[in-house]
């Protein structure tokens, strides 16, 4: 990676890199705060999409982390930019919280049920089979099926839980239609996410914990890639995967001195 420019912009994925079950991760305080002293362009991702940027702000402080709202890029800003990039002004069916609501309000957009032109499939905590099977007709009579992510299952402190590609899944088995996946691996999620900050691929740097979102959405949007070893993916899965991320190191206390 000699050839390779300087770092000058960093994106980071949150869960499994800043911070593990509510608990900031040792070396995040000192990343962040070497990013925001250099001044340097950077994004905090996640692909959950329940919570807003001012939310996750917020939950963030309350560890110990400090990230401007202005900072933090979640799947759900990133799926209501595609929308109004799509169809400026249009109406969605939402299952979801308040991040992706608030997201796609703050477009323009108008939440239905009757003849939305998307449905939309974010993150809750209480999937309902009545919302789901409001979904599965309004698809069927012709809405486009959006998905902010495809991540099948959740964290939470007393285990997995089903997240929205588990979901997704239902409703494509029962209407034959699967949804277009904004967040990552989709690489647009990245590319969105630099135009934000006025960040260029060749002189950006993703950090992740898993090898088939965060560096597999890095790769793709051209951008040097950094796995750590502190969240989802571990040491010996490494070599199993077609591609490699451009550095694997413990933790995100490595990559303070690259700043």
């Amino acid at each position: 990676m000699a050839d390779r420019k300087p770092i000058e912009s960093w994106l980071t994925d949150m869960d499994g890199v800043l911070i593990h079950e509510g608990v900031p991760i040792p070396g995040a305080e000192d990343f962040l705060k070497k990013l925001r002293d250099s001044g340097r362009p950077f994004l905090v991702l996640t692909n959950n999409s329940i919570y807003t940027a001012r939310d996750l702000h917020a939950r963030l402080r309350r560890m110990g982390l400090d990230v401007p709202a202005e900072n933090i890029w979640t799947s759900a800003l990133a799926t209501a930019q595609f929308l109004n990039d799509q169809r400026p002004g249009g109406s969605a069916y939402v299952i979801g919280e308040a991040g992706l609501t608030t997201a796609l309000h703050d477009v323009g957009y108008v939440l239905t049920d009757h003849e939305p032109d998307f449905v939309i499939l974010g993150e809750t905590r209480t999937y309902s089979f009545e919302a789901m099977t409001k979904a599965v007709r309004l698809i069927n009579d012709g809405a486009r099926f959006i998905a902010t992510n495809p991540d099948n299952v959740g964290p939470s402190t007393e285990g997995a839980l089903p997240a929205t590609g588990s979901v997704a899944a239902l409703i494509t088995a029962a209407t034959g239609r699967k949804p277009y996946f904004v967040g990552k691996p989709n690489p647009l999620m990245m590319r969105a996410g630099l135009n934000a900050i006025g960040a260029h691929s060749e002189t950006s740097a993703m950090i992740g914990d898993r090898m088939d979102t965060d560096v597999l959405a890095g790769l793709e949007a051209g951008m040097r890639t950094f796995l750590v070893l502190s969240g989802v993916t571990q040491p010996q899965e490494v070599d199993g995967y077609p591609f490699r991320p451009s550095q694997v190191v413990d933790s995100i206390a490595d990559l303070v001195d690259l700043i």
